[in-house]
């Protein structure tokens, strides 16, 4: 994979893609080089106001782009399923969960769930089971795209507790979060594969890259820390968004697959990143599907 560049999207002409948290940072240049490529865009996102602001900017950035706005917020569950059911088009070949919070305070969403874990996990296994009927229409090349973290490393999911109701430190449940994710991952490829569907699911991860995800997290130090090490040490999100867009276009990328940057997980061209072990553990990943079928209400019709 050398030196793979957004140059070599190939042309994405036809294809239906959403990508979450596209206002900004990753999800937005995801969504802009998806489009400059022929790509119909659904940039979903919590803010409207903040998302028709992305769609005039990237259209401004590509001529003739195709992309349009509409309102998702993964932490209202009532969000998720407007946003599926008002879905304008039969097919989708290509959902990006890229949307999420970082090491913020304790909180929950409108439904409860501990804030990290609802939006970053519970609030993507929903909006990609509510949309799955579409990407299994759509058939060979539909793909789902899930971005964790190379701080997957740093935490297992609690199989005690997973809604962090018992204990709270703001950087595990992020780290949990990115774990749920990499589960989700392959148990959604373990599906596919037993249905005999040729939608790929895989997951991406930027390593450090400066993507304003700082911005939010708890506690004026953390916040000073993180700004200092973008400016240091992170590479652009220009840069960051390569493994995803990989992940997303490539011919190459296999079911359960992830992808990340080629130098020891932190910056460079896109290549296969180590995971943590646990990531491909059945068990675990059973357990985590029926908790989350439990939490979000939502079961994955085609799939039995």
């Amino acid at each position: 994979m050398g030196g793979w560049s957004a140059g070599e999207i190939p042309d994405q002409g036809g294809r239906v893609a959403v990508v979450t948290g596209a206002n900004s940072g990753l999800g937005y240049i995801a969504a802009r080089e998806l489009a400059r490529r022929g790509a119909c865009v659904v940039l979903a996102c919590r803010s409207e106001t903040r998302g028709k602001a992305a769609a005039e900017r990237l259209r401004g950035e590509v001529n003739d782009a195709n992309a349009e706005v509409r309102t998702l917020d993964l932490g209202d569950l009532r969000s998720v399923h407007r946003f599926a059911d008002r879905f304008p088009y039969d097919r989708l070949d290509l959902l990006v969960n890229n949307a999420g919070v970082m090491a913020v305070p304790y909180g929950t969403t409108v439904d409860g769930f501990e804030t990290q874990f609802g939006v970053n996990h519970l609030g993507h296994f929903a909006l990609t089971g509510l949309l799955l009927p579409r990407l299994l229409e759509a058939g060979p090349g539909a793909r789902v795209v899930t971005v964790s973290s190379m701080m997957h490393a740093m935490a297992n999911v609690d199989l005690r507790d997973p809604n962090g109701l018992r204990s709270y430190h703001r950087w595990t449940a992020y780290a949990r979060s990115k774990t749920a994710n990499l589960l989700f991952t392959h148990g959604l490829a373990r599906r596919l594969a037993d249905a005999g569907s040729e939608v790929v699911a895989a997951a991406a991860h930027p390593g450090y890259a400066s993507t304003g995800l700082a911005a939010g997290v708890g506690g004026r130090g953390s916040r000073l820390l993180m700004e200092l090490g973008d400016r240091s040490f992170a590479q652009s999100a220009e840069t960051g968004a390569l493994p995803i867009l990989y992940a997303a276009t490539a011919d190459a990328v296999r079911p359960d697959s992830f992808t990340g940057p080629s130098f020891a997980m932190w910056r460079g061209a896109p290549a296969p990143s180590w995971r943590a072990p646990r990531t491909r553990d059945e068990r675990l990943a059973q357990w985590l599907w029926e908790v989350s079928e439990r939490m979000t209400g939502v079961r994955y019709e085609g799939l039995g």
